[in-house]
């Protein structure tokens, strides 16, 4: 199946660009995220979107599932099921493997529904 490729533009602006402030990711009070080199999404009128670093994730927090979804700016998301001190969420966590190259800084990142977590970011003082 063919799948249209769009290019952010002045229609749909997507600008990625690192957060510069350190990010902490919660589920049920577990610290499951700690990261100072997260990426900031903004897309057009959405609210912007935090990407970790996969690497800053507590490996035991993240399970693989089998869904998948298609943006035609950003790519085909993969999706996690979250597990925290609270028990299991289904699909909370999504990332690009392999992000189209307006986006290529989120590769390797993962984001976090924020009906899931806390997510702090702790401004540079």
């Amino acid at each position: 199946m063919a799948r249209t490729v769009k290019t952010p533009g002045p229609d749909h602006p997507i600008t990625v660009e690192p957060t510069g402030a350190r990010v902490v990711v919660r589920a049920g009070g577990r610290v499951v995220a700690d990261t100072t080199a997260a990426v900031t999404l903004c897309e057009a009128d959405y609210p912007p979107v935090y990407y970790l670093p996969l690497d800053d994730v507590a490996p035991d927090a993240l399970r693989p599932t089998d869904s998948h979804t298609y943006c035609p700016y950003k790519g085909e998301a993969s999706y996690y099921t979250l597990v925290g001190a609270a028990g299991e969420a289904a699909d909370a966590v999504w990332t690009y493997p392999s992000p189209y190259d307006a986006v290529a800084e989120i590769a390797g990142h993962v984001a976090f529904y924020p009906q899931h977590v806390d997510i702090l970011v702790e401004e540079a003082a």
